[in-house]
């Protein structure tokens, strides 16, 4: 009698453990977030950005999209409004599509 005690009492023991051990894994596999980086860099005729994920470039953009006109980012600020945008629409799991409408709202300077 006093065996079958020591074994349920031992089960219960790893049962809280393993139940302890169970809730820090979620713990670490839900606080474990990726985000996207955003860069700044210098193009020959002004600025451009580049977007990282997970250490890898997914995006890199030199000159301003949406226009007719192949020139880049007047400002570096410009530039990063821009990537800022492309990140919030990837984070919503949107198309990362800049309109002529995105940078007018975000006064570029075209």
């Amino acid at each position: 009698m006093i065996i079958n005690t020591q074994i349920k009492f031992f089960w219960t023991k790893i049962q809280k453990n393993l139940l302890f051990l169970l809730l820090v894994l979620q713990f670490v596999a839900c606080s474990k977030n990726e985000t996207f980086k955003t860069e700044s860099f210098k193009t020959k005729s002004g600025w451009g950005y580049s977007i990282a994920y997970k250490s890898k470039i997914i995006i890199k953009q030199s000159i301003i999209p949406v226009i007719s006109d192949s020139k880049s980012f007047s400002t570096e600020d410009d530039a990063l409004k821009v990537a800022h945008l492309v990140v919030d629409k990837l984070n919503q799991h949107i198309s990362p599509t800049v309109t002529k409408n995105d940078l007018i709202l975000l006064k570029i300077k075209l």
